[in-house]
């Protein structure tokens, strides 16, 4: 097995400014070290990495890592700048750069040696020899492990394997005297790659306990292995801290007990608050009930008092925004059910096919009339679940399984009063505190079974209930039918701005945040569809496609700017943005994310504002080829996704033609002062 550092890939004078610089810094050392045999591919895969969550810690570390098929064997490359360099840590800037290339299908003991590498960062001792070390040779030594700082004995910290119950060893250091038994807590640590964050968030609740006297004994569901923890350690703890970044497995295990879920960053940065957080919810009784099947779609990994993935102490912004999209997520298959089969039952008979009699009463098989109208009864049937599942799963995102009755109930209210997709956002927002402020109540234990069942339902549907109907619904209907007034009045410049706007807004984030609320938009008035709704979905379709469709253009018509890797990918993303599946250009903004999320946008603007001005309708809540059909002024639609996709990829083709050009002009100097030449 090759050393996985070697004094050649250590840098003790690192002098990049930038994250994106240390890291390329640092992968030349591993390209010539024949580690790594795609410089470009592999720094992609980097910043794809990067782009998922920042890898700065705090105490002025940053450690970029990422699993790929550019790296041909495990290397670890450190760095030591003096000027320190913004990693987002909250903290600052990170003075110790390591970065982690692990292969796509890495080995078990090289992956336990980088796990290695990441507890030992917690240690102080550690990083103290780091930045006094000046040989390079002593320091990737000491990385290595075959040279350790002097540092006290201490007990091995368990991760998840069971000798631990066997034995009785404690993680805490406790003294474990009969008399005297401490608090206990198992915990569960993922990040998504599964190299670095799982094990130095294992190692820093860990320490966390044993300087609190609280006895952790931790999960590590990383590269290394994944070994549950004995049910008897389960079944015996207080409570349980989730610290991750993945989906967690098996979690039916730690029902019933208080629960603390956060992302894997909080368990390296705050391990000690997250202990303290448990301790409270152990002494206040609240219990998790989330199960395996209570979240199979991965929407929202709470327990009651959580959301998931650092939602427990995120900013409030984060924390709604994940709501949000718990039912954006949910209601989605339903506008792509109900849409897809009204639109296709209008192309079968027409849009008078809309007040058609019901086909309960006249059904005749051999009349396409009849098929149509039954395509779009079923089509509406679906359609008039879309507010109450917004409502329902927006509170079940904030507090679990109790807030859907009133979820849906408030939903339900909303189209009752007439106040639409809005009126479904708040129902679900207040469903969600409401159970949220009655679970804050303490109750006696012979209570607490049949709250999350009866009590907090009743309760929060008898409140929600008149909120809606007496408070707000009024209200937010008024709100709803001036929107719906001015989309119908929109025409001109007012259209153009607003096609602008939606176009940017899907562009932005290909599929974030800011996608999803452009298309939540423009869903929202399909429910009760005007011609100024249907030009809003018409342009956010189109929009949506030009991403996708310009990366695989620009790949094609300017190959030499792009990796192997990406040229393939643009092949895919042909595909992509036909279907209308925007993440196509994912990879690409990753990779070069101030060239290309700038030059998509800008396609997207033309593409939205030209289809408002065209005057393009849409009744599909989908986009791709295959909804052209169901497209009022198919022509004029197509024409402008060509516009747009024809600008964004001029602009990417131009901003990474300037960017290579620059090198060339100036040359690298060669050991002599002669000028090497760098071909493009």
């Amino acid at each position: 097995m090759s050393e996985l550092i070697t004094a050649e890939l250590v840098d003790l004078d690192l002098s990049a400014t930038t994250k994106d610089a240390a890291a390329r810094s640092l992968a030349e050392r591993m390209v010539a070290a024949h580690r790594v045999t795609d410089l470009d591919g592999f720094l992609a895969d980097v910043a794809a990495r990067e782009a998922q969550m920042p890898t700065g810690l705090d105490g002025g570390i940053g450690i970029p890592h990422c699993r790929s098929e550019h790296v041909s064997a495990p290397t670890l490359a450190f760095g030591r700048s003096g000027a320190g360099i913004d990693f987002g840590a909250a903290d600052g800037p990170a003075d110790l750069v390591f970065l982690i290339a692990a292969p796509a299908g890495a080995d078990d003991d090289h992956l336990t040696i980088l796990s290695g590498l990441a507890r030992r960062l917690m240690e102080p001792e550690f990083t103290a020899a780091l930045r006094a070390g000046t040989d390079p040779r002593a320091v990737a030594a000491l990385i290595r492990g075959e040279e350790a700082p002097e540092e006290p004995e201490r007990e091995k910290v368990e991760t998840g394997k069971q000798e631990q119950a066997e034995t009785g060893t404690e993680a805490t250091g406790g003294t474990g005297a009969a008399e005297s038994v401490p608090f206990r807590i198992v915990a569960v640590t993922s990040c998504p790659t599964g190299i670095a964050h799982t094990y130095m968030a294992a190692e820093s609740l860990a320490a966390a306990g044993r300087a609190e006297g609280v006895e952790v004994t931790v999960e590590t569901q990383g590269s290394a292995g994944f070994k549950k923890l004995d049910p008897a350690v389960v079944a015996a703890a207080d409570a349980v801290i989730w610290a991750h970044d993945v989906e967690v497995r098996e979690k039916a295990r730690f029902r019933g007990k208080p629960l603390v879920d956060v992302g894997v960053k909080a368990g390296i940065n705050r391990p000690a608050e997250l202990i303290a957080e448990a301790r409270r919810r152990a002494e206040r009784g609240e219990i998790a009930t989330a199960s395996d099947s209570d979240k199979a779609s991965g929407s929202g990994d709470g327990d009651g008092y959580g959301n998931g993935s650092g939602a427990d102490h995120a900013h409030f912004g984060v924390r709604l925004r994940t709501y949000l999209m718990s039912g954006v997520s949910y209601m989605v298959p339903f506008v792509a059910a109900g849409g897809l089969l009204i639109a296709l039952s209008f192309a079968i008979g027409g849009y008078e096919i809309a007040s058609a009699k019901s086909v309960a009463d006249h059904f005749v098989w051999g009349e396409a009339d009849s098929w149509a109208a039954l395509l779009n009864q079923i089509g509406s049937a679906a359609f008039g679940f879309l507010v109450p599942v917004l409502a329902g799963y927006i509170a079940y995102g904030m507090a679990d399984r109790p807030a859907l009755v009133p979820g849906f109930v408030g939903g339900a209210i909303a189209l009752t009063v007439n106040a639409g997709f809005l009126g479904g956002l708040v129902a679900g927002l207040l469903a969600g505190a409401v159970v949220m402020a009655v679970q804050r109540v303490p109750v006696h234990a012979t209570l607490r079974g049949i709250m999350p069942v009866l009590v907090i339902p009743l309760i929060a549907s008898a409140v929600v209930g008149f909120l809606m109907f007496i408070v707000v619904g009024k209200p937010i209907a008024s709100l709803q039918n001036a929107l719906t007034d001015w989309l119908n009045g929109l025409s001109g410049s007012n259209a153009v701005i607003l096609g602008v706007v939606l176009g940017l807004m899907m562009c932005f984030d290909m599929g974030g945040p800011l996608n999803k609320v452009a298309y939540a938009f423009a869903v929202g008035g399909l429910a009760d569809p005007t011609p100024g709704s249907l030009k809003v979905m018409a342009a956010v379709m189109a929009a949506g496609m030009v991403p996708p469709l310009a990366m695989a253009l620009a790949t094609t018509v300017r190959r030499r700017l792009f990796t192997k890797t990406e040229r393939e990918n643009g092949r895919a993303a042909w595909v992509l943005g036909a279907s209308f599946i925007t993440e196509g250009a994912i990879p690409f903004a990753a990779a070069d994310p101030l060239r290309v999320i700038p030059s998509v946008m800008a396609g997207g603007a033309v593409t939205g504002a030209l289809s408002m001005a065209f005057g393009a309708t849409l009744r599909a809540p989908h986009g791709g080829v295959f909804v052209v059909p169901l497209i009022g002024e198919p022509f004029l639609y197509l024409l402008a996704i060509a516009a747009g996709t024809l600008v964004a990829t001029a602009l990417v083709v131009l901003l990474k033609g300037a960017r290579r050009t620059a090198p060339e002009a100036a040359g690298d100097a060669g050991a002599d002062g002669s000028r090497v030449t760098v071909a493009a």
